[in-house]
């Protein structure tokens, strides 16, 4: 049973920095783009930045040059630091990956998302 689980998520106040987490796990054969989503009260979700399998990245406007998107990919695990946070950034945040299990057809995967709250 593939999975995927967010961690790092929480109270942050403006002007502060935090980093997510998330690891797959299970009978992994490969992950090929990973990605991290959010989705704040009312609004539809959103990207908010994509990493491919050789590490190209790509970010969402409204985090660009303050954001970093990374993954570990012995470990099955990404990351997403950003800093100078914003009350905008209120919401809950979502891991995503486009993986294959053994003995399965590539899919899409989610993970269970994470609330992240920009408050003072």
């Amino acid at each position: 049973q593939v999975q995927l689980v967010e961690s790092g998520g929480g109270l942050v106040q403006p002007g502060g920095s935090l980093r997510l987490s998330c690891a797959a796990s299970g009978s992994i054969f490969s992950i090929n783009g990973m990605g991290w989503y959010r989705q704040a009260p009312g609004k539809q979700r959103e990207l908010v930045a994509g990493i491919t399998s050789s590490g190209r990245t790509n970010y969402a406007d409204a985090v660009k040059g303050r954001s970093t998107i990374s993954r570990d990919n012995a470990k099955n695990t990404m990351y997403l630091q950003v800093n100078s946070l914003k009350p905008e950034d209120t919401a809950v945040y979502y891991c995503y990956a486009d993986l294959q299990p053994y003995g399965d057809r590539r899919r899409d995967y989610w993970g269970q998302g994470t609330q992240v709250t920009v408050s003072s």
